[in-house]
């Protein structure tokens, strides 16, 4: 049990190790670096390098050689890279590693044999004043074969993260590599270790770790992901907000964790697995993202790589054989590594900027290097000049790993096939309502549910899944069968509630981490109501926006419409961007012309706006004004159908009614698809769009689809 003094001095470390992580990451970044280096370098200077010479008594009382006490430090140190994993995992996009395995597998070879051939070489010419006592010059030798190869998934990520490369293609392969390497290079650990302490290698364990490596990644990613999803739907149905799907996430990270470290592997393998389960989870809460990935970057990741450093001890090198060792060793370290993987990269034809990233990135060894060493040092392999070495280049390949990333890829867009994915990430990201989420698609069948299925199936992105909800006994399984027929390229989930109400259905599902609810509304108007009992109900319950799709006169539900002119109005509002994506969104899928209409009131009669007399524009006509601001709106918009890659034409109009002008403009044009924003109100019982809205929906020949959002929403 820790005493008060150790306790007083934990705390004292950690405020230490993260006053001066933070500090210097923050002058690394504001030089234009990545904050992982100041990081790493904060260990070096409270280690023995700096402040363990220039104050020996202040660092042995800061950081005393007490088990106990350095013990306590590395369990906070390693929860840090733990949850910066997860993190990790979240951004890991498995679909795109797994188009990219070509290229993943031969990086990942080139990456491991050429380093562990070469390390072998150097372990076998490095002088036997290198050796730890009792050790053998091929365990020696293997030791530095496995130094050479492994690489610090927890460092490259971290690197690809505050260089805002995780999404490209490249990072995808340099995290699957890396996290093979690291795997390969506990194996050898392994090896290394029973050979240490027994001079055989015990086939036994050995084939524990590798039979029981397979079963977790196959547990994982079959019935693991359905428990996952099981454990967070459970937590989005109790209503437990983000601080539910927080704790569900650390439990099953740490579980995995405990898994892997009991195969002999390190628990962070485990973590980057989970998280990569964990974020596709389509139960998982958004914020729990970035609720770990502030805890982890904020505050346990940087004491994790400031404490790396602080047993670095650089002293040693003033001796001039383990300073030219120590170079050779690294000069060893950085060319094969970077020559395997360019060579992997050069197999797999990848572009020459991102052979010379991935030997790059995959050249930072880390933290990771550092744990190899200190267990050949405990083991006896090693001997403190050998561990300085080694040290020596964990550190330096983390440090130069960085800059030469940030070089290599300064400028490089990558392929056309991947700028498109990029541009098309962040449209979407941009987005207010058409994301990459999943949508409530409740229906009982019917001419306009299959509508609201193909405008669905047109605006939202191919990977977005859709379930479609059908409530009660007595839903014709014909009918719902069409409309599940018009998603033919995207995911779709069928959940059906027979006991319950179609409203407390919808109600209940909605919880479940939807984007948008969308509905067809009734052909035959139910007097007193906006459109029927269940619509009304929905649209004044719901906390997601609705999209509400009512077809058009003689619009043909068994045929799939075209929709070349898509009319609407641009208004400036939140509510008013979603209407605009849903357009914009379905005019790229069908090649329509979008329609951008603003309709301004004409000024009344006889007013004029009065400056003060000062003022050069002493008298400045009201009507002007408004039509500036209707051109920055329609501009607006205009910029974003330009980006989405979509022809537009806009329309500014003067009239005392906006609904009659939309509608006039609609007949004009011949317009196929209308879209609207209406902000949601209650009155007299029951829901309100707006007098205009609501003689859209009833006047309009169109088919018009209506985006509502309930009060106070924002994304």
């Amino acid at each position: 049990m820790l005493s008060e003094h150790q306790i007083l001095l934990f705390w004292i470390q950690i405020l230490v190790l993260l006053l001066a992580a933070r500090s210097l990451g923050a002058l690394m970044r504001r030089v234009g670096q990545p904050p992982v280096l100041g990081e790493l370098a904060a260990g070096l200077l409270l280690g023995p390098s700096v402040l363990g010479r220039a104050f020996p008594g202040a660092s042995a009382w800061l950081f005393p050689a007490d088990p106990v006490q350095q013990g306590a430090l590395a369990a906070v140190a390693w929860l840090g890279v733990l949850l910066l994993l997860v993190v990790t995992g979240f951004e890991t996009d498995l679909d795109l590693v797994r188009r990219l395995g070509r290229a993943t597998a031969r990086v990942t070879f080139g990456s491991l044999v050429v380093p562990a051939i070469l390390g072998l070489a150097v372990g076998f010419a490095m002088p036997d004043a290198f050796l730890g006592d009792g050790s053998t010059r091929p365990v020696f030798a293997l030791l530095m074969a496995t130094a050479l190869s492994i690489s610090a998934l927890p460092v490259i990520a971290t690197v690809l993260s505050q260089l805002g490369l995780m999404r490209r293609s490249i990072a995808q392969v340099i995290l699957a590599a890396a996290m093979v390497n690291d795997v390969v290079g506990w194996v050898m650990l392994g090896i290394v270790a029973s050979l240490a302490q027994s001079g055989t290698v015990r086939p036994g364990p050995l084939l524990f770790t590798l039979a029981g490596l397979a079963a977790f990644l196959v547990f994982t990613f079959t019935l693991g992901q359905r428990g996952v999803d099981w454990l967070l739907r459970r937590a989005r149905e109790r209503k437990a907000g983000p601080a539910g799907s927080f704790t569900v996430t650390l439990l099953v990270a740490l579980a995995a964790g405990c898994a892997t470290q009991a195969l002999g592997l390190e628990a962070v393998l485990g973590a980057f697995v989970a998280g990569t389960v964990l974020g596709r989870s389509k139960f998982q809460d958004d914020e729990t993202f970035v609720l770990i990935e502030r805890v982890a970057g904020s505050f346990l990741a940087p004491v994790f790589f400031a404490a790396a450093g602080l047993r670095v001890d650089l002293g040693l090198l003033a001796e001039p054989e383990v300073a030219l060792w120590g170079l050779l060793v690294l000069a060893a370290a950085s060319l094969s590594k970077f020559g395997g993987a360019y060579l992997g990269g050069w197999a797999a034809q990848l572009p020459v900027r991102e052979r010379i990233a991935l030997g790059a990135g995959l050249n930072a060894r880390g933290a990771v290097e550092i744990v190899i060493a200190t267990v050949g040092l405990s083991l006896g392999v090693l001997n403190a000049s050998s561990y300085t070495v080694i040290v020596l280049m964990a550190m330096a390949t983390s440090m130069l790993a960085p800059p030469l990333l940030r070089l290599a890829l300064r400028g490089w867009e990558g392929s056309d096939e991947e700028r498109e994915r990029l541009e098309r990430e962040r449209l979407l990201e941009d987005n207010v309502l058409v994301r990459a989420s999943r949508v409530l698609l409740p229906s009982h069948g019917g001419p306009n549910s299959i509508l609201a299925a193909r405008i669905v199936d047109l605006a939202w992105p191919q990977e977005s899944e859709v379930t479609l909800l059908s409530a009660g006994a007595d839903v014709p399984a014909e009918d719902l069968a069409k409309v599940r027929a018009v998603f033919t390229e995207r995911p779709v989930v069928h959940e059906h509630e027979p006991e319950a109400s179609p409203l407390g259905a919808i109600r209940k599902h909605a919880a479940l981490g939807y984007g948008a609810i969308a509905v067809g509304a009734t052909d035959v108007h139910v007097a007193g109501r906006l459109v029927s009992p269940v619509i009304d109900d929905l649209l004044g319950a719901s906390p997601l926006p609705v999209v509400m799709v009512r077809r058009g006169v003689g619009e043909d539900p068994d045929r799939p419409p075209a929709y070349r002119r898509i009319l609407v109005p641009a208004i400036g509002t939140e509510p008013g961007r979603a209407a605009l994506e849903m357009a914009c969104s379905v005019a790229q899928r069908t090649g329509g012309l979008v329609l951008l209409a603003h309709v301004v009131p004409p000024p009344p009669r006889g007013r004029r706006r009065t400056y003060p007399f000062w003022n050069d524009r002493a008298q400045l006509d009201t009507g002007a004004q408004r039509t500036e601001v209707a051109e920055q709106v329609v501009e607006a918009a205009r910029a974003f159908a330009t980006r989405m890659g979509v022809p537009t034409e806009t329309l500014i109009r003067t009239s005392v009614s906006t609904t009659e002008e939309i509608l006039a403009l609609a007949r004009e044009r011949q317009v196929d698809l209308l879209v609207v924003a209406a902000n949601l109100r209650q009155l007299s019982g029951r829901p309100f769009l707006g007098h205009g809205v609501e003689s859209l929906l009833e006047e309009a020949e169109a088919t018009i689809v209506v985006v509502t959002a309930p009060p106070g929403w924002a994304r």
